[in-house]
């Protein structure tokens, strides 16, 4: 147990993150979300054909997340930039208004047909406000109900020498903020392709009670064989709880050619679902006694340090 003074320390050092919530009111005991639940549901990840025409996208994704409600899944994710070819010259063409766009009708109502809870992959956003385009993930609830938004956080730039040169940032803004969202099987976190490199987001979904991490992304051909699968097993194994992600379907007539390889790791570490690059549905049971068995086996949860760990932020807001 954390002393009052460390609690203090260690609050005031995360003072300055943009968090959706009070992380620090399950903080500390980071079972209580689901140590007395005792259930499984079956999610599924829609590996899509994505094509530069909009209106297919939208009825392919719709009839996917039809057919995965009929096999059972109770929560069902899309790729990232399902609604649209990937790639910064293609974003404010595809762009939409949130939660006025087709998208998000389409989305909505399938999410209400299906009865189940849809991770919207994501679609480029437009605020009207500011004309800003973002990177974002919409949620829907089993009523069609739009839960949660998640704007990307960390912006896809990098520079592969010889391989690829790629910056996001030259056309979208970048998300402030963390989701997480209440469903009946448990809490769960949701980022977006980049972002499962940088772990504090899987921590604090962990510490905030999620029982699992939805990444809908699109790693490449050089990042993909690399660290796609790594990063999944990483983070899960980090915080003990599932992570599934979700990937476009390879297609080497577009100019952004994805990975593929949609995946849903357990959390002891363990790939239980997979695929290769081609347009499929994976489905997954996520289950809850397996995660609390496995927490009680090798606690590490419970046997976190927090007093010790403040200056990981500390020493982030000095050097910014």
């Amino acid at each position: 147990m954390i002393s009052l003074s460390n609690r203090f320390i260690l609050s005031q050092s995360f003072k300055n993150f943009p968090i959706k919530g009070n992380i620090f009111k399950n903080f500390y005991y980071p079972n209580r979300k689901f140590s007395e639940l005792s259930m499984s549901f079956k999610i599924a990840c829609i590996q899509l054909a994505v094509s530069s025409d909009k209106s297919k996208n939208l009825i392919n994704a719709r009839n996917k997340i039809l057919e995965a409600s009929k096999n059972g899944a109770k929560l069902i994710c899309l790729p990232e930039c399902f609604n649209s070819p990937y790639g910064t010259k293609h974003f404010a063409q595809y762009a939409e208004n949130i939660p006025n766009g087709e998208s998000v009708k389409t989305l909505s109502e399938a999410a209400k047909e299906s009865k189940t809870y849809v991770i919207g992959g994501s679609i480029p956003e437009r605020e009207d406000s500011t004309g800003k385009l973002y990177n974002t993930c919409t949620v829907y609830d089993p009523e069609g109900s739009l839960i949660a938004k998640h704007r990307k956080v960390h912006l896809f730039d990098i520079d592969v020498p010889g391989k690829i040169v790629f910056k996001e940032s030259d056309s979208i803004s970048p998300g402030n903020s963390l989701t997480h969202f209440d469903t009946k099987f448990g809490k769960i976190g949701v980022a977006i392709c980049y972002d499962i490199r940088f772990p504090e987001m899987a921590m604090i979904a962990a510490q905030e009670g999620c029982i699992a991490m939805f990444y809908p992304g699109a790693f490449n051909m050089t990042t993909g064989p690399l660290h796609w699968e790594l990063l999944q097993r990483a983070r899960a194994l980090d915080n003990q709880f599932y992570v599934a992600t979700c990937s476009p379907a390879r297609d080497m007539s577009a100019t952004y050619n994805a990975w593929g390889h949609s995946t849903v790791v357990n959390p002891s570490g363990t790939v239980i679902a997979t695929t290769e690059h081609e347009e499929v549905i994976i489905y997954a049971d996520i289950d809850l006694d397996e995660m609390k068995s496995f927490r009680q086996s090798i606690p590490t949860t419970s046997q976190k340090r927090y007093d010790l760990y403040t200056k990981v932020t500390s020493i982030a807001s000095d050097s910014n």
